[in-house]
């Protein structure tokens, strides 16, 4: 999997990088797994982890590359005020989303 950073902006109004990429895929064949994408992405930005989420990704029609969008944060705290919830959940792993609606049951 090949990632390139087609184009990076940094909005200093809601204090984060909107990050447009491509990634080549003729490897795995199908669509990366958005996590595998977020941890490139996140080496690329030499940034934390958590600090990214990727809203977008989609593979173009009879080629072997997605392109996409995410954003990358300052802060946790800006990513959690900006970030929808479905952005959110999709960017978490699969333990702890499991984890996290364990707690919000028993809550």
């Amino acid at each position: 999997m090949k990632l390139k950073i087609v184009s990076t902006k940094f909005n200093p109004l809601l204090k984060r990088k909107e990050v447009f990429f491509e990634v080549e895929h003729k490897e795995t064949k199908g669509t990366p797994p958005r996590l595998e994408v977020r941890k490139n992405l996140a080496t690329a930005l030499k940034t934390k982890l958590e600090l990214v989420y990727v809203r977008k990704m989609e593979t173009k029609t009879g080629t072997m590359i997605a392109v996409g969008e995410a954003n990358a944060y300052e802060s946790a705290e800006q990513a959690r005020l900006l970030e929808p919830e479905h952005i959110s959940a999709r960017n978490t792993p699969p333990q702890k989303a499991e984890e996290k609606e364990k707690q919000e049951v028993t809550a």
